[in-house]
């Protein structure tokens, strides 16, 4: 019974996302005005020239903003069952962070969430309610009053949807895994209307929901687990061109040596004024961290620290999300661990391809290794993303802006995103981590990839259960 539900939800959202001729614009514009008169007063329909329109169809990377002929903001979940009754092609927008083109737009109808904002904490079952139209530092905020957080995105402005059934890397996926094992229910409006909660008693959709998107309904609230959160510790460090080499030695000493699950690393390498610089993100789950952790980053020659015990909100406000162009791409290959050759392979890249995309008005060039611990798979099981937790991988977020909105330059800067991943992947497997078959981390994956590169365990079974109906 639940195969079949997960066979269902899979065939209507694929005919409901699908461009159709019998859709053309005066037609949807017909369906728009439908669901204006059968949704609640709770829900609100608006079209182009209002600023809630404006606001629907936005997103962080003007690559995955569509011109809609309308855009719903339903308020109720029982609402979102009149969009799914019109066949309209519609796409659904929680945070709008996503970068790659029709993910969550569509020229049909835009479904908004952004009116499912509520964060109810149970101190009972140490559980947090949390609305799928929220970005993480109104999460953050709501939380602090009652010194709890739960397993979310590193950036205040990240969308909690998109971060959440992609996977969801997070400061704390060290001690707690990903924010997919920390999810306990799913408020979901299956194609059929029914609003049904899913936990893991409902095995495959519970599967499906973690690390494959909103392929199976539409979430509407997340139930997550909730931890103590004092403040915290971090920041970050600047490093200029003439000190990379001495900070590379410190990124691959902490990959290599440090366990303690509380502390994180980011590094963000930028490409700029024809020169890489380095960003390091620091952070300590404490109000301070142990004497000497980060002593291999805070004695990098002329680097500028801003580093300070900090509420978890703050530490979530200190990294800017600002795409720094109008248009960006991600792409993220997986290693194994960071070492020293990748490092400087990537320092290598951000050079190469900044250099080489700056013609075509390339902006905001930055490639970012993670660290995580070896042991981040096992917090959790039974996932659409990772189909196997064997060994722990970390992304390489590869971030590439720019300005010109033209087909030519796009497909460019996505070839230039395919070339460079293959490039650190080949390194990783020279330096003995080939992580080739990996699954792709859903966040950061290019537009492009096959889907069996998502979710190569259970696509066989879903293929399966498709052609049985």
């Amino acid at each position: 019974m639940v195969a079949q539900k997960l066979t269902a939800a899979l065939l209507f959202l694929a005919a409901s996302f699908a461009p159709s001729p019998a859709h053309g614009a005066s037609s949807i514009l017909t369906v728009c005005h439908s669901i204006a008169k059968e949704i609640s007063s709770s829900s609100s329909v608006y079209y182009p020239g209002s600023s809630n329109y404006g606001f629907d169809v936005s997103h962080w990377s003007n690559l995955s903003s569509h011109s809609a002929v309308c855009s719903v903001e339903p308020g109720s979940a029982a609402d979102l069952r009149v969009l799914g009754k019109s066949r309209a092609p519609f796409a659904i927008k929680g945070g709008g962070h996503t970068t790659n083109p029709g993910f969550s737009s569509t020229n049909g109808v835009q479904i908004s969430m952004t009116r499912f904002s509520n964060v109810v904490y149970d101190a009972s079952s140490q559980t947090v309610e949390i609305g799928s139209g929220l970005v993480w530092g109104d999460v953050y905020a709501a939380l602090e009053p009652h010194s709890v957080n739960v397993v979310g995105g590193r950036v205040a402005t990240v969308g909690v949807a998109g971060l959440i059934l992609g996977g969801g890397m997070s400061y704390n996926t060290n001690q707690y895994g990903l924010s997919i094992d920390n999810v306990v229910a799913y408020e979901l409006v299956l194609p059929n209307g029914k609003v049904t909660t899913v936990t893991s008693k409902d095995e495959d959709l519970f599967w499906g929901l973690k690390g494959g998107f909103d392929n199976f309904g539409v979430v509407t609230k997340f139930t997550m687990k909730a931890y103590p959160q004092t403040e915290v510790w971090g920041g970050t460090i600047f490093v200029l061109p003439d000190s990379l080499d001495a900070a590379n030695d410190g990124i691959a000493q902490f990959s290599a040596n440090v366990t303690d699950p509380k502390a994180a690393i980011e590094s963000a390498f930028t490409y700029y004024a024809g020169q890489v610089v380095l960003t390091i993100i620091i952070f300590y789950d404490a109000p301070m961290p142990p004497p000497g952790l980060f002593d291999g980053f805070l004695s990098i020659p002329g680097a500028t620290q801003s580093l300070s015990t900090r509420s978890f909100l703050s530490m979530a406000h200190a990294t800017s999300s600002d795409p720094g162009a109008p248009n960006v791409l991600f792409n993220g290959p997986q290693v194994k661990r960071v070492t020293k050759p990748l490092l400087q392979a990537i320092v290598n890249e951000t050079k190469f391809w900044g250099d080489a995309l700056t013609p075509y008005s390339a902006s905001g060039l930055n490639i970012v290794p993670e660290t995580f611990l070896p042991s981040i798979f096992s917090h959790g099981q039974h996932s659409a993303y990772p189909p196997e937790r064997l060994a722990g991988l970390s992304p390489i977020n590869m971030m590439f802006g720019w300005n010109d909105s033209s087909p030519a330059v796009q497909e460019r800067f996505h070839d230039a995103l395919v070339q460079s991943a293959a490039q650190l992947a080949s390194v990783a497997a020279q330096d003995g981590q080939d992580s080739t078959d990996a699954a792709v981390y859903t966040n950061y994956a290019l537009y492009g990839a096959p889907v069996g590169n998502y979710v190569r365990g259970k696509c066989k079974e879903v293929e399966e259960d498709q052609a049985s109906v």
